[in-house]
């Protein structure tokens, strides 16, 4: 599983998350202290609602605290590999195991190969993902309107 560190880093570099079923995510809220629980969206147990207001997600009393909802905002997804490797889409390229219990994905990123390695598949996913959107928000050689009247 995704490391939570690296989950809350994808999320404040911009990816989105639209809860549906199969999900997994943890509730980030000062009121749930000690290790994150991992929960996962299943029409049985957790719904995701969604309003024009945002997304709710549902807890269907089958957990064992009392807790009817919780906004998606207030949630950390927790990507699975293969939503990952559907988020790099063609700059995707390969994913090899390297040594005992290493992996290496290779993504193009502004036209050059870069590889990414972890110990878990969707770490090294993960980390790709991020320098891909890093490198997606950069403006380099674009002058911006500050540059450009200085």
């Amino acid at each position: 599983m995704i490391d939570v560190a690296l989950a809350r880093q994808l999320h404040a570099a911009g990816l989105r998350w639209r809860p549906e079923p199969g999900d997994r995510f943890i509730i980030e809220s000062p009121t749930f202290e000690g290790e994150p629980e991992v929960f996962t969206i299943s029409e049985m147990t957790i719904e995701a609602h969604h309003y024009p207001t945002g997304t709710e997600l549902g807890f269907n009393g089958t957990t064992e605290w009392a807790l009817d909802s919780v906004s998606a905002d207030d949630s950390l997804w927790l990507p699975r590999e293969d939503q990952l490797r559907i988020l790099l889409a063609r700059s995707f390229k390969a994913l090899t195991r390297r040594g005992e219990g290493h992996f290496h994905v290779v993504v193009t990123i502004d036209g050059d190969e870069r590889g990414f390695e972890d110990r878990d598949a969707e770490n090294a996913y993960g980390r790709a993902l991020l320098a891909y959107i890093e490198s997606a928000l950069r403006l380099d050689g674009v002058e911006t309107e500050a540059e450009a009247g200085a």
